[in-house]
């Protein structure tokens, strides 16, 4: 059984994940105009998206180099969550 604590953590790495996941969606149906952006709703959504994701890319998006118009970011910073995830739940079992 897990404490609450790490329980709390771990779901909230969880919802970033799936809000990584969005944003990356929501990005790829922008530029393929699946989606338009001057849409209320659709501005709303991807600002809100931008705004809670893009500070844990930027860093990784300055050491990456620039690979044409592909970003990797994501899923650069979905692997490292999920490594945190498991090393969080690992430890906690240690203890």
């Amino acid at each position: 059984m897990l404490n609450p604590f790490v329980s709390i953590i771990l779901t909230v790495i969880q919802i970033y994940i799936w809000l990584l996941i969005g944003a990356a969606v929501m990005s790829w149906l922008v530029a393929f105009n699946v989606i338009n952006t001057r849409n209320q709703l659709v501005y709303t959504l991807m600002d809100f998206l931008y705004r809670i994701t893009e500070p844990a890319l930027r860093p990784i998006r300055r050491i990456l180099p620039h690979l044409g118009g592909i970003d990797i970011s994501p899923v650069i910073l979905i692997l490292l969550l999920v490594f945190l995830q498991r090393a969080i739940i690992y430890y906690s079992f240690m203890l």
